[in-house]
């Protein structure tokens, strides 16, 4: 009965919170009961419990009400197996038998196992991601540390990081792999200040041979975690462990991190992890179209349909990905082939939004963002340097990323003279080729208008 409620409240869980959420922190819960209103649940370690009450009670308190079951309150225990192992004297004994430290599955976010190196499809955006990612995963002596992937939403950068680390796990079973989100990072040190563990966090943190952490734009400006997560570093770095890190942007361009972590950041090797070409996203409809029709007893689908969705959906892989899996549902609960027709019903919404046409006022905002300017100075008359310069930035993304013409330009940015739009554009032309910063910070602002 308990098993099939929560068996209920859990897929309704992973369709609202998303499946790697869901793997990493409703999969290792047990309903054990209910009483009242009150459902008792049990997990597997204290770290999880803290880490589901803050953020998904009332999500599974709805799910248990949604799945048939009568729930005011929730009331989590740590299993009595998990507070036994993770106790100070089994600790002890645990890593005496084994060299991989008790605290490590304590502390590391679970893995999700179809992220591997064999299911990565491979193209010229991601070639030198895979390639470095593996190179660390193969171990041997530390020739770049930290590895740093850095990229938009949904390019491969969990992909990869999970693939590393399943992948030393696999071929260095005594290696101590630890891998979590910065987020987490925060959250683990904050509660050893609190319970004056301090010195246990740091121990545990410090006698990793591979430090993965995912994230790390979310310690910007949290500054006491920064101090820790500096310290941690060297020390690593020091011993010659490997460390990982992944971000949503290159470590100069995140806002309110210390210098001193830019720097350190910055001395191994940072990967970019291009936007996506036709050719890698084709690559990827044809891998997974080879999964889904083992999955749905090879259900047709007819040709010239992937390169359409390849060509259509641009803007990143979980979408591709997405779309795709909706086809093969519906395809198989119609009883239809995959055609053309089916294809564009079936995913009208998604190509809708992918047809979504980039406005001027949309590149003037990411513009002003990136160079922490007002809009209205972008687009008004002051002429100092620090708000020029990002408007003829504007000026040219505006030209070369929209269909708008040169007087039409003009009077966005406050009725300028289309002279005016074309002198900005030959002189972001002219310097991009001769200052690499510049050419850099349009790369980005494209990039990330793009996606």
């Amino acid at each position: 009965m308990m098993k099939e409620l929560w068996d209920r409240a859990s897929d309704a869980l992973r369709d609202k919170i998303g499946n790697n959420n869901h793997t990493a922190w409703i999969a290792p819960l047990d309903l054990t009961g209910i009483d009242s209103d009150e459902a008792r649940i049990t997990t597997p370690t204290r770290f999880i419990s803290d880490w589901v009450q803050r953020h998904y009670a009332e999500a599974i308190r709805d799910a248990l009400n949604e799945a048939g079951a009568a729930v005011g309150r929730l009331s989590f225990q740590v299993s009595a197996t998990a507070r036994t192992a993770t106790s100070r004297k089994s600790a002890a004994a645990q890593t005496a038998a084994s060299p991989r430290s008790a605290a490590e599955p304590e502390m590391s976010a679970p893995l999700d196992s179809r992220f591997t190196f064999d299911n990565f499809v491979v193209g010229k955006p991601n070639e030198l991601a895979h390639a470095a990612a593996r190179r660390v995963a193969e171990g041997g002596p530390v020739t770049f540390n930290p590895l740093f992937l850095y990229g938009g939403v949904g390019l491969g950068k969990t992909h990869l990081m999970h693939a590393i680390a399943s992948e030393v796990r696999a071929r260095r079973p005594e290696s101590r792999v630890l891998y979590l989100s910065a987020e987490q990072f925060m959250y683990r040190f904050v509660q050893a200040l609190r319970e004056r563990t301090v010195m246990d966090f740091k121990e545990i943190f410090r006698t990793v041979e591979v430090l993965m952490v995912d994230d790390v734009q979310f310690i910007a400006g949290k500054e006491s975690t920064q101090e820790e997560f500096f310290h941690t570093f060297n020390a690593l770095v020091d011993q010659g462990k490997q460390i990982v890190i992944s971000a949503d942007r290159a470590p100069g361009e995140i806002k309110d991190l210390e210098d001193r972590i830019k720097s350190r950041l910055q001395c191994g090797l940072v990967v970019d992890l291009h936007p996506t070409d036709y050719e890698l996203r084709l690559g990827i409809l044809q891998s997974k179209t080879d999964a889904f029709r083992a999955q749905y007893s090879g259900l047709c689908i007819e040709p010239g349909v992937l390169e359409f969705l390849a060509h259509r959906i641009t803007s990143n892989v979980r979408v591709l990905e997405g779309a795709l899996q909706r086809l093969f549902a519906f395809a198989s609960l119609v009883g239809r082939t995959i055609d053309m027709e089916l294809t564009q019903d079936c995913l009208a919404d998604i190509l809708r939004a992918s047809d979504r046409k980039l406005s001027i006022e949309d590149i003037q905002r990411r513009v002003a963002e990136h160079y922490n300017i007002k809009l209205a100075d972008l687009v008004g008359q002051k002429r100092v340097r620090t708000i020029a310069r990002p408007r003829q930035v504007a000026m040219y993304l505006a030209k070369q990323m929209t269909t708008r013409s040169l007087p039409e330009i003009g009077r966005r940015f406050g009725g300028r003279d289309h002279t005016t739009i074309m002198h900005g554009v030959r002189k972001i032309e002219e310097l991009c080729s001769d200052d690499h910063g510049l050419a850099e910070d349009v790369l980005l602002l494209r990039r990330a208008l793009e996606a």
